[in-house]
């Protein structure tokens, strides 16, 4: 606190909170002038969540996505709209809220399908579908224009690649991109 305060930076004891990215590493408590500081699960930062547990991450996604579904439920919810505009605005609604951040995060195929699996009941709820109508994802899709979502997290990706490949050698995100780690991995899984 004190090095803090010598280059002019305040801190507050009682706004201060910390969170572990690694539990392995140790599950003290940390005490500030001997007041005990609070450990959270996770916060937002600039619309991005940063939480200890990924599954909490793929919740707030999803939720992301059915806010925005809330948001143009004027139009999706209406059975005079087309499936067509129905899709489109899904697509410029609902789906930038849940692609965002995204482009940095490392997805398993389990989270993939997590997300497929939101978006499949989005586009369904919108268009009146229930799945005991028994009609295929792929006709879904296809009545509402709407690509796949794994695809759409691919696009993004490399959308971000191009712009940190573009930036200077010396960028940070660049170097972060061509580090390699000293040392090896433990055995076993991480």
């Amino acid at each position: 606190r004190f090095a803090l305060e010598r280059r002019g930076m305040k801190v507050s004891r009682s706004k201060t909170k910390y969170m572990c990215v690694n539990e392995r590493e140790g599950s003290g408590v940390m005490r500030l002038q001997g007041e005990e500081v609070e450990k959270m699960e996770g916060f937002r930062y600039l619309g991005s969540t940063v939480q200890t547990l990924h599954c909490k991450v793929m919740k707030c996604i999803v939720q992301a996505g059915w806010s925005g579904l809330r948001r143009g439920a004027r139009v999706i919810c209406d059975r005079r709209v087309s499936a067509r505009m129905k899709g489109k605005v899904y697509r410029t609604v609902v789906r930038p809220e849940m692609l965002y951040g995204l482009e940095t995060v490392a997805l398993s195929k389990r989270q993939e399908v997590e997300l497929e699996v939101a978006e499949l009941k989005m586009l369904r709820f919108s268009l009146g579908v229930t799945r005991m109508d028994r009609i295929r994802n792929e006709f879904i899709r296809g009545t509402a224009h709407v690509g796949r979502f794994r695809d759409k997290v691919r696009e993004a990706r490399l959308r971000w690649f191009g712009h940190v490949q573009r930036r200077d050698i010396g960028y940070f995100s660049r170097i972060l991109l061509r580090i390699e780690p000293i040392g090896g991995r433990k055995k076993g899984r991480p």
